[in-house]
């Protein structure tokens, strides 16, 4: 099963499935002298793992982090971390009435297609379970971009039809934490929760939108012309679990702006040269220009439901499939810190590709 591994000089392998023993990663060029802040990685995971509000999935994970490699005295080595958390909360009873039947928008039907066999356990290696292992790749990532005075953001803007329209720069970001949904405006969060929660005793689920944005990074990161820094962001947020959609910039409401509106004009600021709009979002030709990078990623509504649903087994024979166990109703609460983590492994991948001996004596 290949297509496990993203980028080119910072390389993070993930491994484990949704009720195997462990989910884990192995990180292959991290700078060495890096000093490991392991709360701020427990953090994040904290922020990904189930069971914390009553909007999200109630199976009980600690998603405590251990590392076995990579680390020496608080600082990497330079050879390849690695890192796990086990799985403990598992409910095998849940899935059992899977083995024959496809799931409707799940990957049952397409794994089985593609290996002869598939992991009826909660989806195996499909799950969004795996995201954990990105967290904690993000995680050294963001340290490792925090040298660099380049920080990585993003909060709920959208549930359902209920969407924030606050523009960037109004954002308090140091509110997106402080109430479940991680919606950084009180009355529209109290709106989201509200809808999350209806949806969840109905027995059905809703997609939603979540707003990244990545502030202090320098010009220059990207490459032509498959690599491009927005294609490579895109790829990175498209690899989520139920990821429909990803815009950068003006996105897909530019279409309506004509050149004149739509072109970002340069002027001269201390010496420095920047735009006085930023419908690029931060990148034009693939690379960055020095601006806010900011993009939006579409999640849809969770594909397993409590309601009844017509599907078919593995016989072809049609059947009634309903959803059993603990499931999101709404994901992108908890998908907040998996955009910022492939965001920031992006970005670091970048910014080692373009002058990989800068970062390593940053870090000395």
């Amino acid at each position: 099963m290949p297509g496990n591994t993203v980028g080119q000089v910072f390389r993070v392998t993930t491994f484990g499935e949704s009720h195997g023993e462990m989910i884990g990663v192995v990180i292959d060029g991290c700078p060495a002298g890096l000093e490991i802040d392991f709360n701020f990685i427990q953090n994040d995971l904290d922020r990904r793992r189930p069971g914390q509000s009553k909007i999200t999935t109630q199976r009980k994970e600690s998603d405590q982090v251990q590392f076995v490699s990579g680390i020496f005295e608080g600082r990497t080595t330079g050879a390849p971390l690695c890192a796990f958390v086990k799985n403990k909360d598992q409910r095998l009873n849940d899935y059992t009435h899977l083995i024959s039947q496809y799931r409707p928008s799940h990957a049952d039907f397409t794994y089985q297609m593609k290996y002869g066999h598939r992991d009826f356990r909660g989806g195996g290696r499909s799950s969004a379970r795996e995201t954990a292992a990105r967290v904690i790749a993000g995680g050294i990532a963001k340290l490792i971009l925090k040298k660099s005075g380049i920080e990585v953001l993003a909060f709920v803007s959208q549930v359902g039809s209920i969407r924030l329209m606050t523009s960037l720069d109004q954002i308090d970001f140091s509110q997106t934490d402080a109430n479940i949904v991680r919606c950084p405006n009180v009355s529209v969060a109290a709106k989201m929760i509200e809808l999350i929660d209806a949806v969840r005793k109905d027995g059905d689920t809703v997609g939603g939108v979540i707003t990244g944005l990545i502030r202090g990074c320098p010009a220059g990161l990207g490459e032509p012309v498959f690599d491009r820094l927005h294609a490579d962001l895109g790829k990175a947020m498209l690899s989520i679990n139920a990821v429909k959609g990803f815009e950068y910039g003006s996105g897909f409401s530019g279409v309506e702006l004509r050149g004149s509106e739509h072109n970002d004009p340069f002027v001269e600021t201390q010496g420095k040269l920047k735009t006085v709009t930023n419908h690029s979002g931060g990148i034009q030709g693939g690379i960055s220009n020095g601006m806010d990078i900011y993009f939006r990623v579409a999640f849809k509504p969770v594909a397993t439901l409590i309601k009844p649903q017509i599907s078919h087994n593995n016989e072809g024979k049609a059947s009634v499939i309903q959803g059993r166990g603990r499931h999101d109703p709404c994901v992108v609460p908890r998908a907040v810190p998996i955009v910022e983590a492939m965001a920031a492994i992006t970005i670091v991948d970048h910014l080692l590709r373009n002058d990989s001996s800068k970062i390593r004596e940053s870090h000395t």
